[in-house]
C-alpha cells in the first residue's frame, strides 16, 4: 500500500524482460538467460511499485530516460547478487597468509607499496577477510604502504561494507582469534576495530566500465562475478585484471569459475582458482 493506495502486480511482458536483459549486459555485463525471467520480476517489481508504476514498461520506460540516472543505479542494485560471508573458500585465506604475506610483508619492510583489490567486495565480508588475514600475519602493517581497495557496483552494499558492522548471525566463518581481536560488541552490534579500519578503502565501480585509477596489485580477490558474464565479457575482464596485477602477483577466483584465457593473460593456474602472473 503506497499513500492509502494498494498497489497491484505490475503488468510485466516478454518484451520487458528483453529490455531488461538489454540493460543488464549494457550496464553491468550481466547476461540474463531467459531461465531468469521469474526471478527478475521478483526482484523488479518491489521497485516498479515504490516508484508507483503499473507496469515494467511505464517504469522501463522512466528509467531509461534523462531522468532516471539514479533510479538506474537502483535497478542494476536489484538485479544483482550479494551472497557473501566472512572467510567465504578459505584456501584463499590460508593462502595469501602462508604463500603470499612472506614475501609482501618483506617488501613492505623494505619501502615497497603493496595493494590489495576485493574486486566485488559485496556487504564487506571479503575485503574485512583479506584484512584479518593481513594483520593477523603482520600485525604492523597498517604503518606501512599498504591499503585494500574494496569495490562494487552496488552502493548500497558498499555503504554496508563500510560501515563495518555486522550481526551476531553474520560472523560465521571468522576464527575464535580474529573474531576477538578484531570485532568490538556494542548493543547486539559486532563492529571492525579502529585500526582494521585503516586498512581498505571502499568506493562504487562497475568492473565493466572504465576504472577511474591507476596503479597495479599484488593480489586481486574476484570472485563468483563472472558466472553473471557471457563468454565474451568474461575473457575480456580477466584481461584487464591480469594487466593490472605486478608480475608474481596472484588472481584468486570463485570456485565454479576458471580463467580459460590464462595464457592470453600471462596467468598461470598454480592451485584450484588460484592464478600467478607471470615474471
Amino acid at each position: 500500500m503506497t499513500n492509502g493506495i494498494t498497489l497491484s502486480a505490475p503488468e510485466y511482458t516478454d518484451q520487458d524482460f528483453q529490455r531488461l536483459q538489454s540493460i543488464a549486459r549494457s550496464q553491468a555485463g550481466i547476461c540474463l538467460p531467459a531461465t531468469k525471467k521469474a526471478l527478475v520480476y521478483s526482484r523488479v517489481s518491489r521497485r516498479v511499485r515504490e516508484m508507483q508504476f503499473g507496469s515494467f514498461r511505464e517504469y522501463l520506460d522512466f528509467t531509461a530516460g534523462s531522468g532516471g540516472t539514479v533510479e538506474m543505479e537502483k535497478l542494476i542494485c536489484a538485479l544483482t547478487t550479494n551472497v557473501t560471508g566472512f572467510f567465504r573458500e578459505k584456501n584463499h585465506f590460508d593462502h595469501l597468509t602462508t604463500c603470499v604475506m612472506p614475501d609482501l610483508s618483506s617488501g613492505l619492510r623494505k619501502g615497497k607499496r603493496v595493494r590489495i583489490w576485493s574486486a566485488a567486495c559485496s556487504t564487506g565480508q571479503e575485503p574485512w577477510s583479506i584484512a584479518m588475514s593481513v594483520a593477523s600475519s603482520f600485525p604492523e602493517i597498517a604503518n606501512y604502504d599498504f591499503r585494500i581497495l574494496a569495490t562494487d557496483i552496488n552502493s548500497n552494499v558498499v555503504a554496508r561494507a563500510s560501515a563495518a558492522s555486522y550481526g551476531p548471525d553474520e560472523l560465521e566463518g571468522i576464527p575464535d582469534k580474529e573474531r576477538s581481536s578484531f570485532f568490538r560488541l556494542t548493543d547486539g552490534t559486532y563492529s571492525i576495530t579502529d585500526t582494521l579500519r585503516r586498512l581498505p578503502s571502499f568506493r562504487v565501480l562497475n568492473l565493466n566500465a572504465a576504472w577511474p585509477f591507476r596503479g597495479s596489485f599484488s593480489v586481486i580477490f574476484c570472485r563468483n562475478v563472472v558466472i553473471y558474464f557471457d563468454d565474451e565479457t568474461r575473457e575480456a575482464l580477466w584481461k584487464r585484471l591480469a594487466d593490472r596485477i605486478e608480475p608474481g602477483g596472484f588472481l584468486y577466483v570463485g570456485h565454479s569459475e576458471r580463467v580459460a584465457n590464462a595464457k592470453q593473460c600471462g596467468l598461470t593456474n598454480i592451485a584450484p582458482t588460484i592464478y600467478q602472473k607471470e615474471g
